[in-house]
């Protein structure tokens, strides 16, 4: 068993010193402020690599206090390498309670998925982003994509759509689907699944967003406007389970892993471990209301 005291008692809680903390607070504060703007911040050193979720740890231990839960997930899953080295990390440094119910946890780290679970206004969703600037693909200088931030010239994204379109007849684009915040900033969602885009819409609690190698820290506040990328003609749509289900709860409305086995068969299971484990268990969680699933002929 660790003694999590004698670390406490060694390092600063929570590890970041206290004018580091106010520094990243001060910034994220400007984020929300200002929906999907990214704010550079001083990304301290830490005990883990950069690109291993250094950014959305450095959000967390900035804000975390003594009374919260907290809750992280790498994939839809409590159980990765990613989340149980972070939440030991996170414990050893705070001591604060650690749980794997998205519902009781008061702030929820995640890498690259959205709880299945609806998130309520008392929450903080915090993302490990690796690419915080949605317009790299289109312009690789840092220069020329800040302008064009802030002129909201965003020209060169909805022609890079348009070729995906001409050329696969319909958008490529799977993870980190751009979107429109507030109707000013286009922002990269973190590679969240096209599923999980529809849920920073208007969504309850605050969403924070923490890029460590980069250097930048964006926010989408509670009940903002959150609208993917889209043409009049060819709209947004998600990921298309029709015909699947989830082999342990024959659920169909929740974003599915495909499980495949050596004599080449194949399965598919709900991404999110906490809701699954819900469903198996006979509770009914509340999911987040998707306008786009109820399109989807499941």
């Amino acid at each position: 068993m660790i003694d999590n005291n004698k670390y406490i008692n060694k390092y600063n809680f929570a590890f970041i010193d206290e004018a580091t903390k106010k520094e990243i607070r001060r910034k994220l504060l400007k984020a929300v402020a200002i929906p999907g703007y990214q704010v550079p911040y001083s990304s301290p050193e830490m005990p883990i690599s950069r690109g291993w979720g250094t950014g959305g740890l450095h959000v967390t231990l900035a804000i975390i206090g003594k009374d919260d839960v907290f809750k992280i997930i790498d994939q839809g899953s409590d159980a990765s390498v990613n989340a149980c080295n972070l939440r030991d990390f996170v414990h050893t440094m705070t001591n604060v309670r650690t749980t794997f119910d998205t519902a009781e946890a008061t702030l929820i780290q995640t890498r690259h998925r959205i709880t299945e679970e609806a998130l309520l206004p008392h929450q903080i969703y915090i993302y490990q982003v690796p690419q915080p600037e949605p317009l790299r693909s289109v312009e690789r200088y840092e220069n020329k994509t800040r302008q064009m931030h802030a002129e909201g010239d965003y020209a060169k994204m909805f022609v890079s759509l348009y070729e995906s379109i001409v050329l696969h007849g319909a958008v490529m684009h799977g993870a980190d689907y751009p979107v429109m915040v507030n109707d000013r900033y286009i922002m990269a969602p973190s590679p969240i699944p096209k599923w999980d885009v529809p849920n920073l819409n208007h969504s309850k609690a605050l969403h924070l967003f923490g890029a460590g190698r980069e250097k930048r820290l964006y926010a989408v506040p509670p009940f903002t406007k959150v609208a993917p990328l889209e043409f009049i003609d060819v709209k947004f749509d998600i990921e298309n389970f029709s015909g699947k289900k989830c082999y342990k709860t024959s659920s169909n409305k929740a974003f599915l892993d495909e499980l495949i086995y050596d004599d080449g068969s194949k399965n598919y299971v709900i991404n999110d471990s906490n809701y699954l484990d819900k469903l198996m268990e006979n509770e009914t969680p509340q999911q987040h209301t998707n306008p786009y699933i109820n399109k989807i002929a499941l």
